[in-house]
């Protein structure tokens, strides 16, 4: 079989080790880490991984059923056709929004990021003592304007009751 993407979902139960692990019999697998993201959700682990590898996704399933066998973490596995080739190709930028918490923030929010063609390549939120954050990369299309996406950010965030920030990210620092 020839290599191919594999996308890796662990959900569960957190504990001491599960990268570890996951990571450890993916390499068995000869399987090369692409991407990655984890995270603990209001203390439930959560993890994606990208993995290339000649093993099918059913053998990737099979090598990490020691993990889940507890029923402590469900574990799927899923070959990734190849990817849509983006037609955004504009700058990068932070958005940051908190405010009191309340339904409709994240949808809200990202409806407008949509309305100007922005992508969300990257996205996270927290809610701590009833303060809400979001956190997101975007990134515009060249022929967006910044300046019209700021302004309807902040209409929005106005009717919310939040703060909202857009800046530029510097390529020099990622």
């Amino acid at each position: 079989m020839r290599d191919q993407i594999i996308a890796v979902t662990v959900l569960g139960d957190d504990r001491p080790g599960i990268v570890a692990d996951v990571t450890g019999a993916l390499a068995d697998l000869h399987g090369n880490l692409e991407d990655s993201t984890m995270t603990l959700l209001r203390g439930h682990f959560a993890m994606v991984l990208l993995v290339r590898t000649g093993a099918s996704a059913a053998a990737v399933e099979a090598a990490l059923h020691f993990l889940s066998a507890d029923g402590s973490l469900v574990i799927n596995a899923r070959v990734l056709g190849d990817p849509a080739l983006s037609q955004i190709g504009g700058p990068s930028y932070a958005l940051r929004v908190h405010g009191a918490d309340r339904p409709g923030i994240v949808s809200t929010i990202t409806a407008v990021v949509a309305h100007h063609g922005a992508n969300i390549v990257d996205l996270g939120t927290r809610l701590v003592e009833g303060l809400y954050v979001l956190m997101a990369e975007l990134q515009l299309p060249s022929e967006a304007s910044a300046v019209g996406l700021g302004a309807e950010l902040q209409g929005a965030a106005d009717e919310l009751g939040v703060e909202v920030r857009l800046s530029l990210i510097d390529d020099d620092l990622l």
